[in-house]
């Protein structure tokens, strides 16, 4: 008889609404997943849905609010008086207000009004904030208000930090994850801002500049990322990354293939095991050992912790790649990127070369996968496989 009548319910359209006898935590945490629009329509599906929305963590993504720019800062305010939080997520992009005809005097009256938002009851143990502003304008970003105790992760992209006491002392204890994003800060603020992120574990700097160097002594970070910024301008450009003291690091990855040169130094890392990118551009140090252009000047040295490494060749170096093997002898994965001309015929990259024969045996290397980017097959291609 149930079934039944489900059957009938079902052919009337209507169905078994399975969804709304969930329990309101999780129907919060399932509007909380939902774009910002969404979320909030929820509230006309049923009577059982219309409190839940502003009972659950609130998720404010400024993009594609309004179809008029001139619109978004009321939308935004009347969001923030309406939801009582706690805040989720909020990402706010300066160009869905401004555009490109941003002036100082507009930017200064941004800065109140998001330093306004930030403070607001609805944002109130964010956890995730997307900062979006205007880096070409000298105009500082509004970071008086950033310290939030409860963040987990942070993007700020595109503006200016200034070197002051108040990016100094910015505080975020459970800070997890730091991306900073064409933004432009002194050496002596970034080390005060990572040292303010006591649970920070993974830090991306992309195209990040105004300092030479970074160094890390961190605890708890597993994970850095960094792109350097292509030369250009007058402005103080990352140069070297010293890896002073990270226990618990996992991930080195350098994303660029073939940029601007950047020297990294790892003086202490016992658990690294992934590295990426090295390339013709690269210099990198493990203690008194130096790989420079894929050029390993010392024969005895190894590291035994990296299990995954990437290199980019401009061209395929088969007497480079069991150097580089050598030196990570307990490599399992090995990617090699190259361009396509880069798979050199000849004796350079035969594989039957007695030299390289006889060294298998000695290094005993544990390595399964080896990928080779962009391979087609061709007969000079094949002369270079591993």
């Amino acid at each position: 008889m149930e079934m039944a009548m489900e059957m009938e319910a079902g052919e009337d359209g209507g169905g078994v609404d399975v969804i709304s006898d969930l329990p309101d935590d999780l129907l919060g945490e399932i509007i909380t997943l939902l774009p910002t629009k969404d979320g909030a329509r929820t509230q006309i599906l049923a009577r059982r849905w219309r409190h839940l929305w502003c009972s659950a963590p609130l998720n404010l993504d400024c993009r594609g609010l309004v179809k008029h720019r001139l619109q978004l800062p009321g939308v935004v305010s009347r969001i923030l008086a309406s939801h009582p939080g706690p805040g989720r997520r909020f990402r706010f992009d300066i160009y869905d207000f401004t555009g490109l005809g941003a002036t100082e005097c507009v930017l200064l009256q941004m800065n109140a009004t998001m330093d306004e938002w930030l403070r607001s009851a609805a944002l109130c143990d964010l956890q995730e904030l997307h900062l979006s502003y205007c880096l070409w304008y000298r105009v500082p970003a509004p970071i008086s208000s950033l310290s939030t105790a409860s963040l987990r992760v942070a993007t700020i992209t595109r503006c200016n930090l200034p070197d002051s006491t108040a990016v100094q002392g910015l505080r975020f204890p459970q800070l997890k994850q730091l991306t900073l994003e064409m933004v432009s800060i002194s050496e002596r603020s970034l080390h005060h801002m990572i040292a303010g992120c006591p649970a920070l574990e993974r830090l991306l700097l992309d195209h990040t500049f105004g300092f030479r160097c970074v160094r890390i002594d961190s605890l708890s970070l597993r994970s850095i990322s960094v792109h350097v910024k292509s030369s250009g301008g007058n402005e103080l450009k990352f140069g070297e990354l010293v890896i002073e003291n990270a226990p618990c690091l996992e991930m080195l990855l350098h994303i660029d293939q073939s940029g601007d040169h950047l020297h990294i130094s790892v003086i202490s890392a016992p658990k690294l095991e992934t590295l990426r990118y090295l390339s013709n551009f690269t210099k990198i140090s493990f203690g008194s050992a130096v790989i420079q252009g894929l050029r390993v000047d010392s024969p005895t040295a190894v590291v035994r912790t990296v299990k995954i490494l990437a290199v980019d060749m401009h061209i395929l170096s088969l007497d480079t790649v069991i150097n580089l093997m050598g030196f990570f002898p307990c490599l399992d994965k090995l990617y090699i990127e190259c361009s396509l001309h880069s798979f050199q015929a000849g004796p350079t990259n035969a594989w039957r070369r007695r030299k390289q024969m006889n060294l298998i045996g000695p290094l005993d290397i544990p390595l399964k996968t080896i990928v080779l980017e962009q391979y087609r097959g061709t007969k000079s291609q094949n002369q270079g496989q591993l």
